[in-house]
C-alpha cells in the first residue's frame, strides 16, 4: 500500500481517537443548571410533592432554610451499566482501527499491536469510577400573586436529566 495513503489514514484514525477520547471524558461531565419552573398549586400542597418526587428518587433533604424557603437534597447517582458497556465497546472499536492502521505502518509488529484493544476495559473503568457521585439538588419557592389566582415559582438547581424528569413528573411549566 502506499505509504501516503497509510500515513493519511493514520492521521485520520488519530483524530478520530482523540474525538473519541474527550467522548468518553464527557460522559463524566457534570451538567448541572438552573431553571425556573411554575406551578399552579400553593407553596404548601407543592412542598409535600416535591418532597415525595425527591425521596421516591432516593434523594434525602439535607438542609432546610425556612427564612428564604430553601430546601436542599442529595442523593447518589449511579452509573449506567449500558454506557460503560456502551463505552468499553466504542474503545475497542477504536483502538482495533488504530491497531490496524498502525500495523500496516510496522507490519513486523503486527501482532503486539492488536494487544492495543486489552485497553478498552480502562474506558467503563473511567465511566463507572467518575459517573457514580453524589447530586445535589436546590429549590427556593416563591409565590407569585396574580389577579384571579397565585402560583408558585421554584427555583432549581440540578443536574439536567433531574430537571427535565422533576418537570414531567409534577406537570410543571417553564417561567418566561
Amino acid at each position: 500500500m502506499d505509504t501516503a495513503i497509510v500515513q493519511s489514514t493514520l492521521l485520520l484514525t488519530l483524530l478520530l481517537s482523540i474525538g473519541l477520547f474527550f467522548f468518553i471524558r464527557a460522559a463524566t461531565k457534570d451538567r448541572t443548571e438552573r431553571a425556573q419552573l411554575v406551578s399552579e398549586q400553593d407553596e404548601t400542597t407543592l412542598m409535600n410533592q416535591l418532597k415525595e418526587y425527591f425521596r421516591s428518587r432516593s434523594y434525602q433533604v439535607t438542609s432546610v432554610d425556612r427564612e428564604k424557603n430553601q430546601v436542599a437534597f442529595e442523593g447518589f447517582v449511579r452509573p449506567s451499566w449500558f454506557l460503560a458497556i456502551f463505552l468499553t465497546l466504542l474503545a475497542a472499536v477504536g483502538l482495533v482501527c488504530l491497531s490496524l492502521v498502525l500495523s500496516f505502518l510496522f507490519s513486523s509488529q503486527s501482532k503486539f499491536l492488536l494487544v492495543l484493544v486489552l485497553l478498552s476495559p480502562l474506558s467503563g473503568l473511567f465511566y463507572w469510577r467518575k459517573a457514580g457521585r453524589i447530586e445535589k439538588v436546590s429549590l427556593k419557592l416563591e409565590t407569585i400573586q396574580g389577579e384571579q389566582h397565585s402560583s408558585t415559582k421554584i427555583t432549581v438547581i440540578a443536574h439536567r436529566d433531574e430537571l427535565a424528569e422533576l418537570q414531567r413528573a409534577l406537570q410543571l411549566k417553564t417561567d418566561d
